[in-house]
């Protein structure tokens, strides 16, 4: 098996830097404020053959009452549980401060290998003097680290899979993990759904908009399949992003959206749907990803016997654009219908990644233009020679033509109604391709 490294230390210490530096990536937020990165990040890392897992952690703040700070850290606590070795972040230019201190003897107690990483060492040449009190912490001897330029990460990581376990059994292959990113606006429950599902506080929750600032993957394996739960920021307006961090919240949340097989589409039962729910809703589609609708805080809603049916109606016309999505009315709180939830995440993962046989395409084919006559202009008739289907996540149909021009959206509309009433593709959008071929030719 891998090994699984975490990385702590107190805020603005150069935690994120670092983690992007040795895993090659802009995955964690780096920013000049204290406390940006709040929950636990992960990424791959691979040094001299050895891969393992590199965990980024919010900043511990040992004497803080802060409720943001205190939850983070918990995270770190549950990452330094959770790894194999520890990577304390220091700064050379600030020194030893008494959060240090702290930070240490916390880390110590764990009983886990501790590898000293004494970070913004920027300058080439002789070690600042300063560089030296840091063996005063008592964690053997520490390493100069510039995570900004790259210098000495090297020797770092070489320390470092000194203390990884031997690789030993291959890694699964996760091509069966079904990768979903819960998406939505701030504060309609996305957190507590992820924390819900994994029965423990995995991601940071509280009621201020805007707490989860990174993305965050959660393993789940279940009577359903095997999930990979990705925790977005809140995405807002455009015109509410002011903070630069939240920024590129946004980013990482639409990239969250790439990375996904199936996108569950967040709405809070309380306040309704908005026009930013369409917004996010379409950021899905855009990307061609399998979508569940997901009514959050349902157990907050006044309801009667016809509640349901209301809403439901209500969200058909507000969601015209996705009428193929499945709706299910959930609460995070109480875990009411999360196993519907995960049964329709797998179905509608299994609807996109459908493949339909050519012969079955055409059949349908021939039989919906009989049914309904292709539309004529001018004495030209639309003619489809016929069909195949070119891909898969989303489901994509090339139709060879006689004039592109002719094959108007309604009618392209019509066979793609045809299509899901014979196949299903529930909750999976469609792409229709046109290819133009000359009359004469066969």
């Amino acid at each position: 098996m891998r090994g699984t490294v975490a990385i702590v230390g107190r805020p603005n210490v150069g935690k994120s830097t670092l983690f992007n530096k040795l895993t090659g990536s802009r995955i964690s937020i780096v920013d000049d404020t204290p406390g940006v990165t709040r929950d636990r990040i992960y990424g791959e890392c691979e040094w001299l053959g050895r891969s393992f897992l590199l965990v980024d952690t919010g900043g511990i703040e040992p004497y803080s009452n802060d409720v943001i700070l205190k939850q983070m850290r918990a995270q770190a606590q549950i990452a330094i549980d959770t790894a194999d070795v520890i990577i304390l972040v220091a700064d050379v230019t600030s020194g030893i401060l008494p959060a240090d201190r702290e930070v240490a003897a916390m880390l110590q107690k764990s009983g886990k290998p501790i590898v000293l990483c004494v970070n913004k060492c920027d300058s080439v040449g002789e070690l600042p003097a300063d560089f030296y009190e840091f063996y005063n912490l008592g964690l053997g001897e520490p390493f100069a680290v510039s995570s900004v330029h790259g210098h000495g990460t090297g020797d770092l990581l070489d320390e470092v899979i000194k203390f990884l376990p031997d690789g030993g059994e291959e890694e699964n292959d996760d091509s069966e993990i079904i990768k979903v990113a819960v998406i939505g606006k701030p504060n309609v429950g996305k957190s507590s759904l992820v924390n819900r599902i994994c029965g423990e506080n995995r991601t940071i929750v509280s009621d201020i908009a805007g707490t989860t600032r990174d993305t965050t993957d959660t393993f789940i394996e279940n009577s359903y399949g095997s999930f990979n739960f990705i925790d977005t920021a809140g995405i807002r307006r455009k015109s509410k992003v002011t903070d630069a961090v939240e920024r590129y919240s946004v980013i990482r949340a639409r990239s969250a959206v790439e990375r996904a097989n199936v996108c569950v589409i967040m709405i809070d039962a309380v306040e309704g749907f908005t026009e930013q729910d369409s917004k996010i809703a379409g950021i899905a589609i855009e990307a061609g990803k399998a979508c569940v609708v997901a009514v959050n805080k349902w157990d907050a809603v006044e309801k009667d016997s016809n509640t349901m049916k209301e809403f439901k109606d209500k969200l058909a016309v507000d969601l015209s654009f996705m009428p193929y999505a499945p709706v299910i009315f959930i609460s995070a709180k109480t875990g009411q219908r999360l196993d519907r939830l995960f049964e329709t995440i797998s179905f509608v993962h299994s609807q996109n990644s459908m493949r339909i046989p050519t012969g079955k395409l055409n059949e349908v084919l021939a039989e919906s233009t009989a049914r309904v006559q292709p539309p004529t202009d001018k004495g030209k008739r639309l003619r489809i020679y016929y069909m195949t289907q070119a891909s898969t996540r989303p489901p994509a149909f090339v139709f060879f033509v006689n004039d592109a021009k002719l094959f108007h959206f309604s009618y392209q509309r019509y066979l793609e109604n045809r299509i899901r009433e014979v196949f299903g593709l529930s909750g999976t959008p469609v792409r229709f391709i046109i290819r133009e071929r000359g009359e004469g030719k066969k």
